[in-house]
Parts: structure tokens; sequence; C-alpha cells
């Protein structure tokens, strides 16, 4: 019998499913962390992680292995979102990890760790077919998904860079900065990190579209934003 097909998940369903277990879900992905004491004992976790997995992991699973912390990441990469396979699988990691005497976590209000994050650089363009074939060049980037529209989103092949976006723009803007990072963080870490960053020498600019995101401005007007999952689909 053949297997079902994979579900995409909406966002509030994917990140509903594994919060409980240490994950968090971020930008089409679910990501949580393990710490450890020794790079040994990080390869561990990470072959658990694998064997957890089976036969889905290399089209469901990576990460970022070091000697004290091991960051892993799900997400089906034929559909470039987060799937029920994939909460299916976070949960098994998770059990894995316990198995070890360790534990799956987003770090989520931490002092000494950073919770999951994931930075976007936003190019704002106004003739986006023109100039996405430079920045796919320029960084060696691929197409976020297959076949790719003249428009859509790149991403690093090896997955470590930022993706990079196109913002359309209706006229010239030449008196802002028309490149700028996103940095998708948590739902419950947001305002931590929007606090910090006022504490900082920055200013709000924009958030009338919060939940979705915030625009923050440094000292000289360049600006970031800090985006989650909430607010972007109906319930």
């Amino acid at each position: 019998m053949a297997a079902e097909p994979e579900r995409v998940l909406r966002m509030r369903e994917a990140s509903e499913a594994v919060e409980a277990i240490g994950w968090r879900y971020l930008l089409g992905t679910l990501r949580t962390a393990v710490t450890v004491t020794s790079l040994a004992q990080a390869s561990t976790v990470m072959a658990k992680a694998v064997e957890a997995c089976g036969p889905d992991a290399d089209r469901h699973l990576w990460g970022d292995v070091r000697a004290a912390k091991v960051v892993l990441v799900l997400q089906s990469l034929d559909a470039a979102a987060a799937t029920d396979l994939d909460t299916t699988l976070a949960g098994r990691v998770s059990l894995a990890v316990r198995e070890l005497g360790l534990e799956t976590s987003a770090d989520v209000g931490g002092q000494a760790s950073r919770a999951p994050q994931l930075v976007e650089i936003a190019v704002d363009a106004l003739d986006i077919p023109a100039v996405r074939p430079f920045w796919k060049a320029v960084f060696a980037y691929e197409d976020e998904t297959l076949p790719a529209g003249p428009t859509d989103a790149l991403v690093d092949p090896q997955r470590q860079g930022p993706a990079i976006w196109f913002q359309q723009m209706d006229a010239p803007r030449p008196q802002r900065n028309r490149i700028h990072f996103d940095i998708c963080v948590p739902h419950d870490e947001a305002q931590r990190r929007i606090a910090a960053a006022l504490a900082a020498g920055g200013r709000l600019t924009y958030d009338d579209e919060a939940p979705a995101f915030w625009v923050l401005a440094d000292p000289e007007g360049n600006e970031v934003c800090i985006t989650t999952w909430q607010g972007r689909q109906p319930d």
C-alpha cells in the first residue's frame, strides 16, 4: 500500500503541535536545540536524531553540531514547508534525546542562550525579475521551490546562510535603505527581542501589522524587522 501523502500544515497547527516538546515553528521549519557538553556527545545526539527519523531523515532533517549545542531542524525539502510528518518526527526525535538524558529546548526567555531564529535578507525592487538573477548568482543560491517563479525567494543550498526574498516597490525610494534584515523569532520571544533592541538605542517605527512583524530602526534609521508566524494566516 502506498504511503499517505504528506500534508503541509498551517502555521498555528504546526506551532501548537510541537511547542510543548521544546520545538518552535519558524518560516516553514521546526527548530529545537539540545545542550551538550562535548562534540562527542553532540555527535551522539545527531546520530540518535537521524535514527529516530529513519528513512525520512535525508529529506527532512538537518542540523548544526557543535561542542556546546546541537540545533535540529525539520522540514520537508520537497514541499519547502513543515508537514504532518515533520511534527511526527519531532516527537520521535525528542523522545530519542530524552533517552540520552537530555532535552529538546527552544531556549525562549533564557539569558545564557539565544532562542532559535532565522534571518532573511529583504531586497526592495521595482523590477524583481531583473534583479533576482543577480542575487542568485552573487550568493550562489538556488530556488526555494521547483518550479520557481521570477519573483520567488532564494535559499542557500547548504541551508546555512539567510534566505533572500524580494519586496515589490511601486516607486523609487532613494531616501531610505532598500535592503533590510528580517529576523524571525519564536512567537513567545518577540517582545523580549524588541525590548532589548529598544534598550540598545533602537526605535519602533511601525507595528500596525504586529504580531506578524514589527519594524525597528537603529539611531541612523537603518531598518530591521522582527517577525513571527502569528498574524499571517486567518485562524
